[in-house]
């Protein structure tokens, strides 16, 4: 691959870093970024996946280096999503599609009129409306096995569950949404690394930008707090809705032609 072509994957790695350590999707700019190289599809979905675990890996251990990260609380919930993600990697071959590329841009938007309109998303931590274990060895795993069995807004869907069902203040949320997403990542990186379809040198160039890019938008997100996220997981939400809304595969586009 010529050196121009990796310095605009890397560019655009930079800025999916940005992103997705504030309100994910960063795949929505990387993933079209490696397509427009030349990859072929699975290769850019394996490729995609080794560089954007160094995003959420940065992100993680940025949120964690400032305190919004105890590993000894979350190891519970990182295992059931690592075991749950494998297996949804392991049933990819049986995944309703259709299905879910029909419901998806409708729950995204609902999402994001969620993070838009709610009046309750501050950086305040709120009493949990279910107990904690429900959402470790239920939610948890159940977010991660669709990851791994399909994978767009899962970062929404996880940044949803701790903010409306365990209380956390917006902050807090997407630093455990980060390490919750890392892993499950990390349990389909496993499997693609098997499969022989990652293209090293193109996933580990993209992965030190997106390192960078995620240090500098966990910093951003952080200082800014609710102010940054909310608005940017509402046009994240609305541009994977979008997208797939575009596909010419999904169901829906019967509907808007």
């Amino acid at each position: 691959m010529e050196t121009t072509t990796l310095i605009y994957l890397a560019l655009a790695a930079l800025l999916a870093g940005f992103v997705d350590s504030i309100a994910g999707g960063g795949g929505l700019l990387a993933l079209p970024a490696l397509l427009l190289a030349g990859l072929d599809p699975i290769s850019a979905l394996a490729t995609n996946k080794l560089q954007g675990s160094f995003g959420t890996a940065s992100a993680t251990y940025a949120y964690w280096r400032k305190g919004h990260i105890h590993l000894v609380d979350h190891w519970p919930a990182v295992l059931a999503t690592f075991i749950a993600a494998s297996l949804g990697v392991a049933a990819i071959k049986y995944a309703p599609t259709q299905w879910l590329n029909a419901a998806l841009p409708i729950l995204l938007i609902i999402i994001a009129i969620y993070f838009a309109l709610s009046p309750k998303l501050t950086n305040e931590a709120k009493a949990p409306r279910i107990p904690i274990a429900v959402f470790t060895f239920g939610l948890a795993p159940a977010i991660g096995f669709y990851d791994g069995i399909f994978g767009p807004g899962t970062g929404s869907f996880f940044m949803l569950a701790l903010v409306t069902l365990l209380g956390l203040g917006i902050v807090q949320a997407t630093a455990q949404t980060k390490l919750l997403n890392f892993t499950s990542n990390v349990a389909s990186l496993l499997v693609f690394a098997l499969s022989g379809k990652i293209i090293w040198i193109v996933g580990l160039t993209m992965g030190v930008a997106q390192f960078i890019g995620a240090q500098l938008g966990s910093h951003v997100a952080m200082k800014q707090g609710a102010k940054i996220i909310r608005p940017l997981l509402v046009v994240v939400c609305c541009a994977m809705a979008v997208k797939l809304l575009r596909d010419p595969a999904n169901p829906l586009r019967a509907f808007f032609p």
